[in-house]
């Protein structure tokens, strides 16, 4: 990305303004574009595109995540865990799962085979929206720079043409004080 202090001080090829804020030929058509899309947009009233929508399989995946992401759901399996632990200790040899606790072991697969592609299909989800955020934000920072190349090309041509202005006067001045002498004396 092309920032201020990457450009040359002196026009290069595909530049047309002189400084060392010059825009390139390739950079004033993004602008153009950026300008265009922008128009567009604001024409339509249009504030973002509409995101697609959210499918049953994504709401059911995001509150999955949201529960089994949570301190509650982990307390609450931790405390049933425990229960579960405790009774089949204190049944002895009635219990209906004894150590190794395979039940135990086979319902806890089973549940991390469930959730954990169902959390995976929330995460691709955000991610695919943060990912357009991302973009947006990217074009938004590009179209603000070229601006901002813009504003630092009027800036320096305003001070040019204020600077040339004041030379012009005072030469002007100088000439009118240069013409009202002769041979160094001052005529009236």
């Amino acid at each position: 990305m092309p920032t201020a202090s990457s450009h040359p001080a002196a026009p290069g090829p595909g530049s047309h303004t002189v400084g060392p804020h010059a825009l390139t030929d390739q950079e004033k058509t993004l602008l153009r574009t950026l300008r265009h899309h922008s128009a567009r947009r604001r024409s339509k009233l249009q504030v973002e595109v509409p995101a697609p929508p959210v499918t049953i399989g994504n709401r059911i995946a995001d509150s999955v995540a949201a529960i089994v992401g949570s301190w509650r759901f982990i307390l609450i399996q931790s405390a049933l865990l425990l229960a579960w632990l405790v009774g089949n200790a204190l049944s002895g040899g009635t219990a209906w799962d004894p150590y190794p606790f395979i039940l135990l072991n086979l319902l806890l697969s089973f549940q991390a085979a469930y959730t954990a592609p169902i959390i995976m299909m929330s995460q691709n989800r955000l991610s695919d929206i943060d990912r357009e955020r991302a973009e947006n934000d990217y074009k938004i920072n590009i179209k603000a720079e070229l601006e901002i190349e813009l504003l630092h090309q009027k800036i320096d041509l305003l001070r040019e043409q204020e600077i040339l202005a004041l030379t012009r006067a005072v030469e002007s001045l100088s000439a009118k004080i240069d013409g009202g002498r002769i041979d160094g004396t001052r005529q009236p």
